[in-house]
């Protein structure tokens, strides 16, 4: 490796014009990928194919299709009960079934009642509304009419309590995961809703997965051009008050912003959705890209200080930064990469994505910077002043102060933090719920809380019975069990009135009855025997029974609504509701399972964290080996670790006594975290060795002269890195919020504990490491050994 990086200046110094013509080539080939960008139709599939909850939940969508395709719209005003408004209401049902995105709608409108035809022998359908209603009389009776006499839509149609109306408008599944999705809930939708509230002045409440799932992928779109523009105002804000030249800054920015292009462009040309995670990546280019351009940047003003000579200092920078820059790029890019191995399409598709361009980033930064330099004048004077700022050297010689004469209080205090933070840990919990993290200042959110509140939840969950005999659902045994089943669920008030054919049995027996609600309950098997013969010859609750029940009558759906719980509460339902299975249907009579998006989101999310904990693991063994590579030394790789774990435990601590849960927004941050960090204890070390064979293997002389070398260009990058994380705090999605609150704390920490703990580590076990095994020359030399032996300003 010695003679490749000078070999690498001379060919990028010698082939300036075609190196900047192949960038601006690359970068327009990219540019024209932006096409390809998709934002997210789809949920995120966190869970793999083969994974049990997959496939069962695969086997009911194959009997029933897909559960959540319902947009629900519902208004809770009494204003609502005038002919005016009823009639409009009803009027919006009709315009909503007219658009070919929609399947069908269950509404006021089109409701229809079961009655028996005691001359034919036969129930059919009529409609609720006969006629449209000219007076309040008529709607009071309807009203009344529903309310009492109507238990079956209870909680469908119409919360008694409250006397809240709701209007269920099933999509079309076909264009569930497509962007006619998204079109028509922006557009149409919305113009239909607006245009109801101007003329009633009547607030409509609108909720449903696929509609939260729209809204929430607009919101990650209008994030992405923020995110770019705070991170790009704050790094260059940092970087002009570091540097005080507004060419260095200019550059710099130009750098990231051709990155973030890149970014954009492998989006693109991988075909990956924009989500929630991938959109991160064009804001993270920039806050890591700025350390590069800090660091080539402050190299090539330092050579230019010390000698003049142009030409000699662009290859310098090439030649002496190159290789620590790219080895603290590779490991930052490994901590992302970790992601990869995950079964998650998310998080994978993310990992690919970031590793690519952190890599990428560093291409661009070694290729513009020296090239752009090279057709400019040397910097002047003024440009050079901050190499020698006051402020520096009184952190520098603090810091010095604190590793020479205050080490047993460093050790003190680092043992107090990490029992204080294992003591937090104990106190975390894997939690988190389904809509934690959506933004909470949007109206989407704000109806989701109101849909909760009046028809318990939006997240469906369904129990599939499988009687292992056609038509064995409908025999008295099986739906007694299920309304048993029903029994229990009515009772956990977190969750909604269930609906299954048990309630359509339930309402043929009212209706055989001549509608008297009190009836309202299964049939007798002497009952049974008459009411389902009348049944069998009625086509109108043939239709119904499809809805509940499949074709063989073999299997049927038992359908009820999730409120929005931790995930600790709902492990406590799903056992609840487990025991419950257990008890009312037999193994070797009935094939029962729980499905549902409530239920794969509460596996997922479990599965999610458990495989981040591996990626975790995965990214500490990775850099683990890569640092024993670079050193050749277990006790070096043992020293390297402990300054870098400790602020992921210090988060860790924090995040139990703040009561922030572990879920997969917060479990990113210790695999990020912890490839950034990494990279001032490169830097460090590499240092601390080239001084070590600079002054004759004299430890305490070494280590010192490594934190003055080092400790000005640490604290440059963790403090662009520090407010370039914050940036994330902006965000109006909860786990965005976390993710950049946490990453910017663990590098704050990482940051101390480098430029302190790491040096004072060194010093007292200078006796266990000053050996020939562990100062042996390096697998690779991260920094040049013609450093002017270490002698740098």
């Amino acid at each position: 490796m010695k003679g490749f990086w000078p070999k690498v200046s001379r060919i990028i110094l010698r082939n300036r014009i075609l190196i900047l013509l192949g960038i601006v080539g690359f970068t327009v080939f990219l540019a024209l990928q932006w096409k390809n960008i998709r934002f997210s139709n789809t949920e995120s599939n966190i869970l793999p194919d083969d994974h049990p909850a997959t496939i069962q939940y695969r086997s009911f969508t194959k009997i029933f299709g897909e559960e959540g395709n319902a947009i629900v719209l519902a208004i809770r005003d009494t204003a609502l009960f005038t002919p005016k408004n009823f009639n409009r209401w009803n009027k919006l049902s009709k315009q909503l079934e007219a658009f070919p995105e929609i399947d069908f709608v269950v509404s006021l409108e089109n409701l229809r009642v079961l009655v028996k035809d005691n001359d034919e022998q036969v129930f059919v359908m009529e409609p609720f509304l006969k006629k449209k209603p000219s007076s309040k009389a008529e709607i009071d009776s309807l009203k009344n009419h529903l309310f009492t006499e109507l238990p079956f839509y209870d909680n469908l149609v119409y919360n008694p309590k409250s006397g809240t109306i709701q209007t269920i408008a099933y999509l079309d599944k076909d264009i569930m995961d497509t962007p006619v999705r998204n079109e028509f809930i922006l557009n149409d939708l919305d113009d239909l809703v607006k245009s109801f509230e101007e003329e009633t002045q009547m607030d409509v409440r609108v909720s449903g997965m696929p509609y939260i799932r729209t809204w929430n992928t607009k919101s990650i779109v209008d994030e992405i051009g923020i995110f770019i523009v705070a991170a790009l105002l704050v790094t260059s804000i940092i970087f002009f008050f570091f540097f005080r030249s507004f060419r260095a800054t200019f550059i710099s920015m130009f750098v990231v912003i051709i990155g973030v292009m890149w970014a954009f462009g492998i989006l693109g040309l991988l075909k990956y959705e924009m989500t929630i995670l991938t959109a991160l990546i064009p804001p993270l280019i920039i806050v890591i890209g700025i350390p590069n351009c800090i660091f080539l940047i402050n190299k090539y003003q330092q050579e230019v200080n010390k000698h003049g000579n142009q030409a000699l200092s662009l290859q310098r920078v090439i030649s002496k930064i190159g290789n620590a820059t790219l080895m603290t790029n590779i490991t930052t890019a490994s901590g992302f990469a970790t992601f990869i191995i995950l079964d998650s399409d998310l998080l994978r598709e993310f990992g690919i994505v970031a590793s690519i361009n952190i890599v990428g980033i560093f291409v661009l930064s070694l290729l513009i910077i020296p090239i752009i330099y090279s057709f400019m004048p040397l910097p002047k004077t003024k440009h050079l002043k901050h190499l020698n700022k006051k402020w520096m050297d009184f952190f520098v010689n603090w810091m010095e102060r604190m590793v020479r004469d205050h080490r047993i209080a460093v050790y003190m205090t680092t043992v107090a933090v990490l029992v204080l933070s294992i003591v937090g840990i104990y106190q975390m919990r894997i939690t988190g719920s389904r809509i934690e993290d959506l933004p909470k200042n949007t109206h989407f959110y704000n109806d989701i809380q109101f849909f909760e509140q009046e028809f318990d939840g939006i997240m469906p969950m369904e129990i599939v019975v499988d009687s292992k005999r056609k038509n064995g659902i409908i025999k008295p045994a099986t739906l007694k069990r299920m309304d048993q089943l029903g029994s229990v669920i009515n009772e956990i008030p977190e969750l909604s009135r269930p609906i299954s054919v048990v309630d359509l049995i339930k309402y043929s027996k009212q209706a055989f009855y001549n509608g008297i609600p009190k009836y309202y309950q299964l049939p007798t098997n002497q009952e049974n025997t008459f009411i389902m013969d009348v049944a069998r010859k009625s086509s109108s609750e043939g239709n119904l029974l499809q809805s509940f029940v499949d074709s063989t009558g073999q299997t049927a759906r038992l359908t009820t609504y999730m409120q929005d719980v931790k995930i600790d509460r709902m492990e406590e339902i799903e056992k609840t509701m487990q025991q419950s299975i257990t008890k009312f249907f037999p193994d070797d009579r009935y094939n029962v399972f729980m499905t549902g998006k409530a239920l794969l989101f509460l596996k997922g999310t479990k599965y999610l964290v458990k495989n981040l904990l591996l990626s975790l693991a995965l990214a500490i063994g990775l850099i683990s080996l890569f640092m024993a590579y670079l050193f050749r030394s277990f006790r070096m790789v043992v020293i390297s670790l402990v300054p870098n774990l400790l602020p992921l435990v210090i988060t860790a601590g924090l995040m139990g006594y703040l009561g922030v849960p572990i879920k997969p927004s917060t479990i990113l941050v210790f695999s990020i975290a912890f490839g950034i960090s990494v990279d001032d204890t490169i830097h460090f070390l590499a240092k601390y060795r080239q001084e070590l064979a600079a002054n004759r293997w004299q430890i305490k002389k070494s280590v010192y002269a490594a934190l003055r070398e080092t400790g000005v260009s640490m604290f440059y990058t963790s403090i662009v890195l520090f407010f370039g994380f914050s940036v994330f705090i902006i965000s109006s999605f909860g786990g965005t919020k976390a993710l950049g609150g946490l990453v910017s704390a663990t590098l704050l920490f990482a940051m101390l504990s480098n430029l302190i703990l790491l040096p004072s580590l060194l010093l007292s076990l200078e006796r266990n490491i000053a050996n020939k095994q562990v100062l042996k020359k390096p697998q690779i030399d991260i920094l040049p050994q013609d450093e002017d032996n270490g002698k740098e300003k």
